[in-house]
């Protein structure tokens, strides 16, 4: 499984020559009402089985949880549907508040 760190995940945003990834937050959406990173898409983990195909298997997409866990778990589960542009941010919102941007609220 592919991951990003945030600071990479950031510098790569910012740079208008890439095209932008899908940023997949699969997060509950209490935890989306603390933070989130700007662009991403809500799909709680629990409903990625039935709304995957909801999802661009050809568009690189980096899944995004509070720590990495999860994202993991969706990253392992979307390369098994057959999606082989999944990316997992490491360490998660919590990594991307410590390494990009210090005024995200954290839980």
């Amino acid at each position: 499984m592919r991951q990003i760190s945030p600071a990479q995940l950031a510098q790569r945003l910012s740079d208008p020559q890439q095209p932008a990834p899908l940023l997949l937050d699969v997060r509950e959406p209490w935890e989306l009402e603390i933070c989130r990173i700007e662009g991403s898409v809500a799909m709680p983990m629990g409903s990625v089985p039935a709304r995957f195909s909801e999802l661009d298997r050809n568009r690189e997409t980096v899944v995004i949880c509070h720590h990495g866990g999860r994202s993991a778990q969706v990253c392992m589960f979307l390369e098994r549907q057959g999606f082989s542009r999944v990316i997992n941010l490491a360490g998660g919102v919590a990594g991307w508040a410590a390494q990009v941007d210090p005024r995200m609220a954290q839980y």
